[in-house]
């Protein structure tokens, strides 16, 4: 495997990394309209991505990075062509670190009110944007000769990359319903257990309709295996969701996310973003990576940092384990 094949494999890690902690962290900032009856569960909800969320934005800078080093001619024509969408994606996510921090700086009730609303669209905005973006790249988009894209922007909104977007939207919160009935106790884990089964059962049909329709237009035998992962482990999220075994859901809607996104990826390769003009003009994990040496450089660097940033995180996580209830939320708030 060259080294070009092992960035592509790193980058989409990456991804799978990313929409699996930022998934709940999105799906969290949803439910707090869906879910949440008060401003004090609210709270509760806020505080049970409180320790963390930041730590799951660095996957994001991570693929970001690592694609822009990696493959620059990828990133300098996703960048150029999805540029709205991504420009979009960026204020929500500045937008939504002021409101976790901002919120609660001061006590009046319409201070901390509009700071909720940021953060319910600030995390339902790009956790449906990222779909549709996702959605066009594994289409392709309209790339030229000279490897630019010369599309416009309505020409992202076609039903597929548009489903892809309700997909994201369903799969996250349905995640994050997972991960509020994970770390709460009280009235509010119930709630958010059933409401995790009604937003899993939706979450299905949408996926099913979307995995399916890839599968037909670009998948071969090992994407139509990372299908069936996700399809089944979303079966059996429901069913661990069903009767109480939270821990057992949650990982199992994580295996979900990494096999559906994996999917994607295995009908990429070895594009990174294919051509709906030529098939000969898509870019390939040959004509967009940087040379050899560098990645070389790259690998060294990853195989150093990695492990240290994993640990860190996962130390993170261990800390902050135990579920929360409204009893703990100080009458201030």
């Amino acid at each position: 495997m060259e080294l070009h094949d092992v960035w592509f494999v790193l980058i989409a890690v990456l991804w799978i990394g990313y929409f699996f902690l930022e998934g709940f962290d999105f799906g969290i900032g949803v439910l707090t309209k869906l879910l949440a009856r008060d401003r004090t569960e609210k709270r509760v909800l806020i505080n049970t991505i409180g320790p963390v969320w930041d730590g799951n934005e660095v996957w994001l800078l991570t693929a970001g990075g690592a694609t822009f080093a990696a493959f620059p001619e990828w990133y300098a024509t996703l960048f150029s062509g999805f540029y709205l969408p991504l420009l979009i994606i960026l204020v929500c996510l500045i937008v939504r670190g002021v409101a976790f921090e901002y919120r609660a700086k001061r006590p009046e009730e319409k201070w901390q009110r509009n700071w909720e609303q940021a953060i319910f669209w600030t995390s339902l905005i790009p956790a449906f944007l990222w779909g549709v973006a996702f959605g066009n790249i594994v289409r392709g988009v309209k790339i030229d000769a000279q490897k630019e894209y010369v599309g416009g922007f309505f020409d992202l909104l076609n039903p597929y990359a548009l489903l892809g977007g309700l997909v994201t939207l369903t799969l996250f919160t349905f995640h994050g319903a997972v991960f509020a009935s994970l770390k709460t106790v009280g009235d509010i884990r119930d709630r958010a257990r059933a409401l995790a089964l009604k937003l899993g059962l939706v979450t299905a049909v949408l996926a099913l309709v979307f995995l399916i329709w890839t599968q037909v237009s670009r998948g071969d035998v090992k994407s139509l295996v990372a299908m069936v992962i996700a399809v089944v482990a979303l079966v059996a999220a429901l069913g661990a969701i069903k009767v109480g075994r939270e821990g057992w859901s949650f990982a199992l809607s994580g295996v979900t996310i990494a096999a559906a996104v994996a999917m994607l990826f295995l009908t990429l390769f070895p594009d990174v973003m294919p051509s709906s003009l030529n098939p000969d003009w898509s870019l390939t994990v040959t004509n967009a990576s940087s040379s050899p040496y560098t990645l070389k450089i790259m690998t060294w660097c990853a195989g150093i940092a990695t492990p240290v940033v994993l640990l860190y995180q996962g130390w993170t996580y261990w800390v902050f384990r135990k579920r929360i209830g409204t009893h703990h939320i100080a009458d201030s708030h």
